[in-house]
């Protein structure tokens, strides 16, 4: 009776129970998959479908942003055109006016609605804007080829870019400008010649990169010309990375276009610009007449930044990473 007694009052030892190679596996995929979402920024709670969607596929997502972003600018870019003249005319007795169902911007100082204004004016700083990152983008194209002919000539390139990087950027633009005599030409050929050194400076690392290629080597022991490699092996390449740099131009030759236009050395006032807009309601601003430079300027920073989706969401759909851009 004793012994039971002693037996029952021992304590009782838990049995490590033995792990089967399914739970092993499991706990092996549940520690990957925290691990993922570690990686991914999500809490370590966050699971599921839409989540591994929304976050594995930036492809898709900068698809979508990019089309919205595109759409945008072209319906923007059109209603410029579509809009009559007739719509930018003079109205007196509809002078200050504020927002309102049949001004949605509200009236300036003469009457004229303020929505076609910054719809017209939007258009022309699209066009600028087109000129200017066409024209840098082939200043820094023809750069990148003649830096890619030789050393002698690549120290030449590499001078220039560096000459105009050390000079003040709004400086130059508005010394070109004045040069240009202004107006629309002469403030897209002055955004032009200041826009092209980061686009040509990355158009030569890439050439310096494409040199090195098996294909180059190949090509220059059966006797073709360096031109010939240039123009026909190394210029496909650089069509992505030269396309997505010519539009990431846009966002900052429009800005500036409108600055210098503010300043008075850009565009003539007779021309529709948002510039001459914003630099007009300065005047009136202290009397009240906020709408004259919020909506045209609010107008204007979203087509600024349309341009930039639109160029980074390209970047990421044709694989132009940010480690070519450091060259």
């Amino acid at each position: 009776m004793k012994q039971e007694m002693e037996q029952s009052s021992r304590p009782i030892r838990a049995v490590p129970r033995l792990r089967s190679g399914g739970s092993d596996e499991a706990e092996r995929r549940n520690h990957h998959g925290k691990r993922w979402r570690r990686q991914a920024g999500l809490s370590p709670g966050v699971s599921g479908f839409e989540k591994h969607t929304r976050y594995a596929n930036p492809r898709k997502r900068a698809l979508i942003w990019g089309s919205l972003a595109l759409g945008w600018i072209v319906i923007v870019w059109l209603a410029g055109f579509v809009l009559p003249a007739e719509s930018t005319l003079t109205s007196l007795k509809d002078r200050n006016l504020a927002p309102l169902w049949a001004h949605p911007f509200g009236t300036d100082w003469l009457g004229r609605d303020m929505f076609m204004r910054t719809l017209k004016g939007l258009t022309t700083s699209i066009q600028v804007g087109l000129l200017a990152a066409c024209g840098g983008g082939i200043v820094a194209l023809v750069l990148g080829l003649i830096a890619a002919s030789g050393k002698l000539a690549d120290r030449v390139v590499s001078w220039l870019i560096d000459l105009f990087l050390s000079v003040p950027h709004l400086v130059s633009l508005v010394m070109l400008a004045f040069v240009f005599g202004g107006g629309l030409p002469g403030v897209a050929a002055a955004i032009a010649l200041t826009h092209w050194p980061n686009l040509a400076r990355i158009v030569r690392a890439e050439m310096i990169q494409l040199k090195t290629a098996d294909y180059i080597h190949i090509s220059r022991r059966l006797g073709q010309s360096r031109f010939r490699i240039a123009t026909q092996h190394m210029l496909p390449h650089l069509v992505p990375q030269l396309f997505v740099g010519t539009l990431l131009i846009f966002p900052h030759a429009i800005l500036h276009e409108a600055a210098i236009t503010f300043l008075g050395l850009g565009l003539s006032p007779q021309q529709p610009a948002i510039g001459i807009i914003l630099s007009e309601s300065m005047r009136y601003l202290s009397a009240g007449m906020w709408w004259l430079a919020f909506f045209p300027g609010l107008a204007l920073l979203l087509v600024v930044r349309a341009f930039d989706v639109l160029g980074g969401s390209l970047k990421v759909l044709t694989g132009t990473g940010s480690s070519r851009e450091g060259g």
